[in-house]
């Protein structure tokens, strides 16, 4: 696979409920989403930064869906479902999934923001198409097959000063 290099042009996707979730519980902190747009860029061409979040009625959150546009992503934003038991669901596997195969025609490398081992075979098949995957995830949450299905990956929770506010 290719290593980085300064004429990639990338892609960043963030699973930012997972991050969050994760953030939140092992660190009782936010993610600096600045920094970590940065630091998946890397000095590349940006081609899109798209963050897919969760809208739960929270009276914070339209600020934060602001605060990552005005950071440089473009959000996805999907209502949280609430089920006659009470449960709650809401997550981007497919959306995210979708986005990537259908970036991976355009891009060079796709640097994927989440944990979630669902998106092991993702990663599989783009390296098949020829594109580098990337991942940047706490990895004390990180599936064991999303790591090794990368090209690479990076542990937030190892440069906590970076990625964390």
């Amino acid at each position: 696979m290719t290593n980085v290099h300064p004429g990639q042009r990338v892609a960043v996707l963030v699973d930012a409920q997972n991050l969050y979730h994760t953030a939140q519980s092992i660190y009782s902190r936010n993610i600096d989403y600045s920094s970590l747009l940065e630091e998946a860029v890397s000095d590349r061409q940006l081609t899109r930064a798209i963050a897919y979040v969760i809208r739960a009625d929270s009276p914070e959150e339209e600020s934060f869906f602001e605060a990552l546009v005005d950071i440089g992503f473009e959000t996805k934003i999907k209502d949280i479902k609430r089920f006659s038991d009470g449960t709650k669901k809401a997550d981007w596997d497919v959306g995210m999934s979708l986005d990537a195969v259908t970036l991976a025609n355009h891009i060079d490398a796709l640097v994927l923001c989440t944990g979630d081992g669902d998106f092991s075979r993702l990663c599989s098949h783009l390296r098949h198409e020829g594109v580098r995957v990337e991942v940047m995830a706490f990895e004390s949450s990180t599936a064991e097959e999303l790591i090794d299905a990368a090209d690479s990956f990076r542990d937030l929770g190892e440069e906590s000063e970076t990625f964390l506010l």
